[in-house]
């Protein structure tokens, strides 16, 4: 934080942030300025700050192109450049320090700049709104920071990817309702939490396409009557074209409601993973153990060990949805262009952004460090009937209708309940035969649970061969995507 001088305003490292370079960008229109609470309720600059550096890259094209269309100097233009860079480096240094009396980044960063090089950096405003540079820096910022959070997901992927590959033959019951449903094996059900993940790096990349665009140009809502190169600005900036209404382009905030929805989904994803996590590490089940490094204790059980993290994670979720709901809500009476109430559009967005990406990183250590009890897990597997569907199936090969095999197959588990049984392969032949004639001894060999597990061999089903090919489709996404990830 800078110091202060003796009349308590914030000074900066290159002067003092006073006077008429300090003032509100809008001041000159009012013969007061506003309450001093009146200011502190309308800043932005304690949100917005971590967009410094894309406020200025946008700046440094926008003055480049002001100085090649003859808006300004090219004098000008490049002492408007070089102070720019000289800030960003300051920035990145920390031999400048954020004055958080600022009204907003804009504000910070054009003051700074004229602070330093004097009247040229009054021009840098030529031709642009706070409006139209702002839905160019929230771009620009998703832009730089969407890439890290799908390569933190890439190292989730590979890390379940390779908890999956050393446990294709570790059986695990598959549950609906929460009942034994039929034989899997924990690689796939890990392979499902990993293609949960891939449709979301697969979202974010989808949105990532609809702000290729820049706004920046548009100024207020209408445009300029000064000759701006739009187009060069964008292509300098790396984007694909510019949008292609002015109105719409400083009234927009789909891409913020869009990407939170983007860290929402991810977030239930998140949620359900611990759900089971949770779940599965109590004595009852005591499928996983979680890591001593990523549980608790209790302050009264000396005994216990908690999945707090687990629960946090799940817990967050909450603060997911919200930000979703403040966005929407936020923009859904608006009349165009720019309302006030835009502004708060940033705090949910980065408040999202930032809960996934601890949440992702804590997930993935957390289960990279647990350990899988294989007993336990394959004795999941025993008792509940889950291969009921098998014997269903044994008896379509043998040419009945599935819709009466089905009922053959329901009949042999009532058998298995009246006499005391837990599984249907305990019943004798001719307890079996009583159900039906078409069964013979061979069902015997194919109703045991890895049997079964080891029969589903339908493209996506957990025999191992397929599950290989799962980790196979797994492994090369997450190649070609960090072979083609942007440099960062």
């Amino acid at each position: 934080m800078p110091d202060k001088n003796k009349d308590g305003k914030q000074a900066s490292s290159h002067g003092t942030m006073t006077g008429d370079n300090h003032k509100a960008l809008w001041s000159g229109r009012f013969a007061e300025g506003p309450d001093a609470a009146a200011v502190e309720f309308e800043t932005s600059i304690r949100v917005d700050e971590r967009m410094a550096l894309d406020d200025i890259a946008g700046s440094v094209a926008h003055a480049t192109m002001l100085g090649a269309q003859g808006i300004i100097g090219t004098d000008d233009a490049s002492r408007i450049v070089e102070g720019l860079k000289g800030i960003q480096a300051d920035l990145l240094s920390g031999s400048l320090q954020i004055d958080y009396s600022a009204e907003d980044i804009h504000s910070f960063i054009e003051a700074t700049l004229t602070d330093r090089i004097g009247e040229a950096g009054k021009k840098l405003h030529t031709g642009r709104s706070r409006n139209d540079q702002i839905a160019l820096d929230e771009r620009l910022y998703l832009r730089r920071v969407i890439p890290l959070l799908q390569n933190e997901l890439l190292t989730l992927i590979e890390a379940l990817s390779a908890i999956a590959g050393r446990h294709t033959e570790t059986l695990l019951t598959g549950y609906t309702h929460m009942q034994h449903a039929q034989p899997g094996t924990l690689a796939q059900h890990l392979n499902a939490w990993s293609f949960m993940l891939v449709r979301d790096w697969e979202r974010l990349e989808d949105s990532l396409k609809r702000i290729d665009k820049s706004p920046l140009g548009c100024g207020a809502l209408e445009g300029s009557t000064l000759p701006l190169d739009r187009e060069a600005v964008a292509r300098t900036l790396g984007f694909a074209g510019v949008t292609e209404n002015s109105v719409d382009s400083v009234s927009d905030r789909d891409y913020c409601i869009e990407f939170t929805g983007d860290f929402a989904m991810l977030q239930a994803h998140l949620s359900r993973m611990c759900e089971e996590i949770v779940l599965w590490s109590t004595t009852e089940f005591s499928f996983i153990e979680l890591s001593e490094k990523w549980s608790t204790g209790s302050s009264i059980m000396p005994q216990k060990k908690n999945p707090d993290f687990a629960e946090l994670i799940r817990g967050r979720t909450g603060k997911v949805y919200g930000d979703l709901i403040n966005l929407l809500t936020m923009v859904k009476g608006l009349p165009l262009a720019y309302d006030r109430d835009m502004q708060e559009d940033k705090e949910p967005l980065f408040d999202a952004l930032d809960t996934v990406e601890a949440n992702l990183k804590v997930f993935t250590a957390m289960v990279s460090s647990a350990k899988w009890n294989t007993e336990k897990l394959e004795q999941s597997v025993e008792g509940g009937f889950a291969n009921a569907t098998d014997v269903a199936e044994y008896l379509v090969r043998k040419g009945m209708p599935f819709r009466t095999a089905h009922s053959v197959a329901a009949s042999t588990v009532r058998r298995a309940i009246d006499k005391g049984l837990s599984r249907i392969e305990d019943l004798s032949l001719a307890d079996l035969q009583e159900c039906s004639p078409l069964i013979g001894e061979d069902i015997f060999g194919k109703i045991s649970p890895r049997a079964c597990m080891e029969g589903r061999k339908t493209k996506g089903g957990p025999s191992p061969e397929r599950v290989r090919e799962q980790l196979e489709v797994l492994g090369v996404f997450c190649k070609e995507r960090r072979k083609n990830a942007p440099s960062l």
